[in-house]
């Protein structure tokens, strides 16, 4: 059974402990214990399962955590259950809190048979994070989600990975939310941030007052922008089908020792998608040479935009021209990438047209 499958077990037995198990012994039982053994450990094994971990923190004497997990004989993750009827929200883990700082665990686990929450010290050494820094809802998951709780089982478990996780994960949800929040109201010191590119005058309150709007407009503006973009890459049939031009290059190519590769043709698709915005799909083209792959405007070799060095095994370059013809070469990780430098590739085509 693989971890999907097992995890789907488990998604069963948490909607039957809702329905009966109304203590907090029931759930470590109907839901719990499964769960340390999806996560690939011996519930039978105390050198590896232990239940009621006791630990004197200061002069706290004889407290317990009701399970913790060793691996290789080393203290690894600390778990404290609550009741399925209690909100973890409204839970106290004061025990937890306090054995993350005296033990050698890098994770805690609060949870409630359904919910499960993982906690590190991604804000302070030693020091258990407030929040939790991943959450997985037994009963209301994804593959992404699945492939994440993968990293906490036994068999994967590596603490410097999974340090790394929460702080993506911790930092990337924060950025999102606060994104999240300028876009819906933006305030005063992103106003402020945005108006001092935009504005040459004093920014005063009734001037920021005066901008707000534009600026949230703005933002309104580009996230519908990314998407359509996305989109006519995925949808379009111009661009999802290549044109007469490149198909005659193709047929070229073959016989020679050029190859253009399915990435630089889709990357062309997606220049085409960013040039779609300012001018005619069916004039923005595609060449294949040894070295690079060039992306011109009617085919023209005096209208270049870009070029395509991806035959490099180490990494990937793109060489965006401007008006004058001049080349600056970016390094690029994926393809997306080239959705940062849209402006520049709009600018270029606007000077041919």
């Amino acid at each position: 059974m693989d971890l999907s499958e097992r995890i789907k077990e488990l998604e069963s037995r948490s909607r039957h402990a809702m329905k009966h198990a109304l203590t907090e012994e029931a759930t470590k039982t109907s839901v719990i214990l499964p769960l340390i053994q999806t996560l690939g450990y011996d519930v039978f094994n105390l050198e590896e399962v232990i239940p009621e971990f006791v630990a004197d923190v200061g002069l706290k004497k004889g407290e317990k955590v009701d399970f913790a997990l060793r691996i290789g004989g080393k203290l690894a993750v600390l778990i404290e259950v609550k009741p399925i009827t209690m909100s973890l929200g409204a839970a106290q883990f004061s025990q937890l809190y306090r054995y993350f700082a005296v033990t050698e665990a890098r994770l805690a686990i609060l949870t409630n048979g359904r919910e499960v929450w993982f906690f590190s010290d991604v804000d302070e050494p030693n020091k258990m994070d407030k929040k939790p820094f991943f959450v997985f809802d037994l009963q209301a998951y994804d593959e992404k989600q699945i492939s994440e709780f993968s990293k906490f089982a036994k068999e994967n478990f590596s603490i410097d990975k999974i340090l790394e996780t929460a702080s993506t994960i911790k930092y990337r949800k924060a950025a999102a939310t606060y994104i999240r929040t300028q876009l819906e109201n933006p305030d005063d010191e992103f106003t402020k941030l945005v108006a001092k590119q935009i504005y040459e005058g004093s920014l005063t309150k009734s001037v920021l007052e005066q901008l707000r709007p534009s600026i949230q407009a703005s933002l309104d503006e580009v996230i519908r922008d990314r998407i359509r973009e996305k989109l006519n890459v995925a949808f379009r049939p111009e661009i999802l089908t290549v044109d007469s031009n490149i198909e005659k290059s193709s047929q070229a190519l073959e016989q020679s020792e050029i190859i253009t590769t399915q990435e630089e043709i889709q990357a062309f698709m997606i220049v085409r998608a960013i040039a779609a915005r300012v001018a005619p799909v069916d004039r923005v083209t595609m060449r294949d040479a040894k070295s690079y792959c060039s992306i011109f405007v009617d085919d023209n070799n005096r209208k270049p935009v870009c070029r395509l060095y991806f035959n490099a095994k180490s990494a990937r370059h793109v060489g965006f021209f401007n008006a004058e013809k001049s080349e600056e070469r970016v390094q690029i990780e994926s393809l997306s990438d080239l959705y940062a430098h849209s402006s520049k590739i709009e600018d270029v085509i606007k000077s041919y047209l």
